[in-house]
């Protein structure tokens, strides 16, 4: 129904904002050492221990092609669970930081304009207006490509 309330959890990149379904994030972490594999893409900054199991994490700056930063001390990563072919898959995205959690209501989600953009529009699921911010609103089973989840795979296998 249009009038259902979902939770989000907003977080910010750069100066942007972004909201993924809190029904896909795992945890939150903070910033922690992160062991890099050679010849993955630049997004991928390698891997950490989570739970057990070796899980790739991606910095979200490179992959929504925004400006690269030197410090990443004050930096969070989100762990996510997201679906490929209908195995769930587990990896890390650094953010800038964590906001809230927030209820939005189906009906309360826009399309994007159609206009440039500098971000893959495919994974954006919509956008909304909160207080005074627009938040983008991430379908996170849609971020990676099959050619990366692939890579995601090899570097964790």
């Amino acid at each position: 129904m249009k009038n259902d309330k979902k939770s989000f959890l907003s977080f910010k990149i750069e100066n942007e904002i972004f909201a993924v379904n809190v029904k896909k994030v795992l945890e939150v972490l903070q910033m922690k050492a992160i062991t890099t594999i050679p010849k993955t893409p630049d997004y991928i900054k390698g891997v950490i221990n989570f739970r057990g199991e070796i899980i790739p994490v991606i910095d979200s700056r490179i992959k929504f092609n925004l400006h690269t930063i030197e410090d990443y001390s004050k930096s969070v990563i989100i762990i996510l669970n997201f679906e490929d072919d209908s195995k769930n898959k587990i990896i890390g995205a650094i953010v800038d930081s964590v906001m809230d959690v927030m209820e939005i209501k189906e009906m309360d989600v826009k399309d994007l304009p159609e206009i440039g953009s500098r971000y893959n529009l495919e994974f954006i699921y919509g956008m909304i207006k909160h207080k005074e911010n627009f938040i983008m609103i991430l379908d996170i089973d849609k971020v990676f490509s099959v050619e990366e989840l692939n890579i995601v795979k090899e570097v964790t296998t």
